[in-house]
């Protein structure tokens, strides 16, 4: 068994963590996660008996979008974290770093260590979401000293290589999932339906982050022009100082008078039961994604599901077939899209078959982890 160090950077509960969540169970006889800060996701790894290092016990002020005297700024607090993983790594075959952050600290720590070092990218590397200096310290270590990056799209490995990444380096393995934690339950539905006093609406569930490029302001503008029976389910909270962005939406509603057609649900655990208490699922991204892994869930929870035709999210839905694709931003394309989806039962009811056969045959966490197992085989 391999015995690896992965390194991620969250204290939330992000795609990222929860996909290095079913990865890490794989190895957790013999591996351990490094983190940078306590919360949610060290609650997780704690729950599934995955060990785990504390880095800092102060979290780094470096973001996407920080400029280089910003990042210098931080290089005391960068220094002690990579003495910490190299002083880790001396016990384990090679270092996984999960996210952005943790892999241009890894990447110094794994140097200096000699251990292989693998990055799993969950981002599309652009200045639409990061700063020019980030990109170009990630593409510098990147091509200077990993082994391996594993890209969760195509998207995500060929703007990789269009920020200057060396082809070779990077393999795509597309998110797993455990599809029996995607069950269809009708009791759940009626329950949880009763619950949020929605029985006699027409459910669109929104599963995401707060964030303005997640796009939600698209959808309760879409809201707007949609019947009274339609209610927006808002699951997520803003994890990266986008609290600003809440406020705007509060006062997009409020001003539009739909108070009482959209709820904030916040961070939710039990998202495979929200999904069954919900008629269709919306994905609104107004740029790229990298994945989509709310796309995914919604496929396996038997749900018809609408995708912004982006990045990632074109790999895992054929519009018309597995789910619907809209143009990004485009408000009327997504009330079109639900406004059909309320209309055509059995047409959805075809559609969503298709992508639940899709989902099991492409997205297996058994087969997607054996591809993980046999190219981190390779490079040790």
């Amino acid at each position: 068994m391999k015995k690896v160090l992965f390194i991620d950077q969250s204290s939330g509960l992000g795609g990222a963590e929860l996909c290095l969540l079913d990865i890490a169970q794989d190895y957790r006889e013999t591996s351990a996660v490094g983190l940078f800060a306590e919360g949610d996701f060290c609650n997780a790894l704690q729950q599934l008996g995955i060990p785990h290092h504390l880095l800092t016990d102060r979290p780094l002020k470096i973001h996407k979008d920080s400029g280089l005297w910003k990042s210098l700024a931080s290089g005391l607090d960068i220094v002690k974290i990579a003495t910490r993983i190299v002083q880790l790594s001396r016990d384990y075959d090679l270092v996984y770093a999960n996210t952005q952050k943790a892999f241009v600290i890894s990447a110094i720590a794994a140097a200096i260590s000699r251990r292989p070092l693998v990055f799993h990218l969950h981002d599309i590397l652009s200045t639409q979401h990061f700063s020019q200096t980030n990109l170009k310290v990630v593409i510098t270590l990147a091509n200077l000293f990993c082994g391996l990056v594993i890209a969760n799209s195509e998207a995500t490995k060929q703007a990789f290589i269009d920020a200057g990444g060396k082809p070779d380096r990077v393999h795509v393995v597309y998110n797993g999932f455990h599809a029996d934690r995607y069950p269809e339950q009708p009791e759940i539905r009626a329950v949880l339906r009763d619950k949020l006093n929605i029985n006699d609406q027409f459910v669109v569930g929104c599963f995401s982050r707060l964030s303005p490029w997640k796009g939600q302001h698209i959808l309760i503008e879409s809201l707007t022009q949609l019947p009274d029976n339609v209610t927006v389910l808002l699951v997520g909270e803003a994890l990266y100082g986008e609290d600003d962005y809440v406020q705007q939406l509060h006062q997009q509603i409020a001003a539009a008078g739909l108070g009482n057609r959209v709820k904030f649900l916040g961070f939710r655990s039990d998202v495979p039961a929200l999904m069954q208490a919900c008629d269709v699922i919306a994905h609104t991204s107004t740029s790229a994604e990298p994945f989509g892994r709310v796309i995914v869930e919604a496929m396996l929870s038997h749900r018809p599901v609408i995708a912004t035709a982006a990045g990632g999210a074109v790999e895992l839905i054929r519009d018309r077939q597995t789910g619907w694709l809209v143009t990004p931003g485009e408000v009327a394309a997504l009330t079109t899209a639900i406004l059909e989806i309320q209309q055509l039962d059995h047409t959805s009811l075809s559609i969503v078959q298709s992508a639940y056969q899709t989902a099991i045959d492409r997205f297996s966490i058994i087969t997607n982890n054996q591809k993980i197992g046999l190219l981190l085989s390779q490079l040790i």
